[in-house]
């Protein structure tokens, strides 16, 4: 798959225990973006973090937090992440989404050797 060289990145703060239909939110949105085939996508786990309702999550063991901040990242062409956007603004009722324009600089598979090794 070749990338345009200028595109868009799509960033997703949700919590962890965040849902869509019975599922991690954060494993349906990677589900979602790899159906709607976008080039990739990848989950973080942040350690501590707030947001609009300024409740601190955290991974300190005194404080253990079962709802971290997570953040799904994905980055294709303009066109592909705009036709996403309806589909992500369904599944999302909380959280951050912003939207920034990139240069995609490569973009490659494994490369495997026809001989196998």
């Amino acid at each position: 798959m070749n990338l345009p060289e200028i595109g868009k990145r799509l960033c997703i703060y949700i919590g962890e225990s965040d849902r869509w239909h019975h599922r991690p939110l954060f494993e349906s949105l990677v589900l979602a973006a790899r159906e709607a085939g976008l080039a990739g996508a990848t989950v973080h786990r942040g350690l501590m973090g707030y947001g609009a309702s300024s409740r601190l999550h955290t991974a300190k063991i005194l404080q253990l937090s079962m709802d971290l901040p997570m953040w799904i990242e994905i980055i294709d062409s303009a066109e592909k992440i705009d036709a996403f956007l309806p589909k992500l603004d369904a599944m999302i009722t909380g959280g951050l989404v912003t939207l920034e324009p990139v240069q995609i600089l490569h973009y490659r598979g494994e490369r495997r050797d026809p001989a196998g090794m």
